[in-house]
């Protein structure tokens, strides 16, 4: 069930209130993940998240999947980092600059 906030101001758009079932080990990564990322709070995270994978449908579930599974490897030491030139050849975006 959702419940609208009623503390928005007039500019604010109405928020509303969800409720999500995480395993206890996925809200652990989340609260280490929003904590590491400098964000101000959980829900700030989970909304620029959210926000962040509605407007860009084209990356995949496929995508995100391999993001989690090469961070994975960077944190066990089993991947190196690449620069940002090689990860824009990987994706075939070429060497320009924005």
């Amino acid at each position: 069930m959702s419940k609208a906030s009623s503390d928005a101001g007039d500019d604010e758009p109405e928020t509303v209130q969800i409720n999500l079932r995480l395993s206890e080990a996925f809200l652990a990564d989340i609260d280490a993940t929003w904590k590491e990322e400098g964000f101000n709070s959980r829900s700030e995270f989970l909304r620029y998240a959210t926000r962040d994978a509605v407007k860009h449908p084209a990356f995949s579930r496929e995508g995100w999947k391999q993001i989690a599974a090469s961070e994975h490897d960077l944190r066990s030491g089993e991947a190196e980092l690449v620069s940002r030139d090689e990860v824009r050849a990987m994706m075939g975006q070429g060497d320009d600059t924005e």
